[in-house]
């Protein structure tokens, strides 16, 4: 029977602590530009124009259908090329970090792009028509009207879409981020207790997701029926 052993734990907190740091800057960055982003490509499709509906089209289903480790390879093999020889960026800069960020931020925005497209096809036509019969132009209608009310009834959504991301964001350690999930298993493999930290760190993703996913529950219970 194995014999656990889990004194290596606290003398590892600070290290998994920076690692959990790396961890919610990816996830908070990849929401903030996921949503602009995918706010942006969800409106070009609606638009009815095809020389803006065709590209966020092809954009969204093309994310949507690679696996995000095989994305985030990708742009690790081509962001630091770009950062050198297009923008001269010094090499002290993190090229892993850099091309986790690009990587998450452009994967989600394909995902957040549906659900806010369908957070906009759920506003009421009536709603639009009064916007346009105060004479309000097609983009202060979805500025004004239709986006503050479709993000309302997005929230529950976008927060399990940011539940999947936080998961998801271990997936770094295939370019040798040191996010939480990668220091815990370094920690582990280099003390010889990989199993204890690996449960530790499931433990902690699973206390994170729960709480998270608790506040999702609370958010569509309060929505009026």
């Amino acid at each position: 029977m194995y014999d656990f052993d889990w004194s290596s734990i606290p003398g590892a907190l600070p290290f998994l602590a920076k690692g959990m740091l790396i961890t919610f800057e990816v996830t908070l960055t990849a929401i903030a530009i996921g949503i602009v982003w995918g706010t942006l490509l969800a409106v070009a499709r609606l638009t009815g124009k095809r020389w803006l509906a065709w590209p966020a089209a092809v954009y969204v289903n093309t994310f949507r259908t690679i696996p995000l480790v095989m994305v985030i390879l990708w742009f690790y093999l081509i962001v630091p090329s770009f950062l050198r020889e297009v923008l001269d960026v010094s090499p002290a800069t993190d090229i892993r970090m850099v091309s986790a960020l690009a990587a998450f931020s452009l994967f989600e925005a394909a995902y957040y792009s549906e659900i806010i497209r369908a957070g906009i096809q759920s506003v009421p036509k009536g709603q639009i028509f009064a916007a346009q019969a105060l004479g309000m132009s097609q983009a202060q209608t979805m500025r004004l009207v239709v986006l503050p009310q479709a993000f309302r009834n997005m929230v529950p959504l976008l927060l399990t879409q940011a539940i999947i991301l936080f998961q998801d964001s271990s997936l770094v350690y295939v370019i040798g981020l040191a996010d939480f999930f990668g220091t815990a298993y370094k920690v582990g493999d280099r003390d010889g207790r990989l199993v204890e930290l690996l449960l530790f760190a499931g433990a902690v993703y699973f206390v994170v997701s729960f709480c998270l996913s608790w506040l999702v529950r609370t958010l569509k219970n309060r929505r009026p029926a």
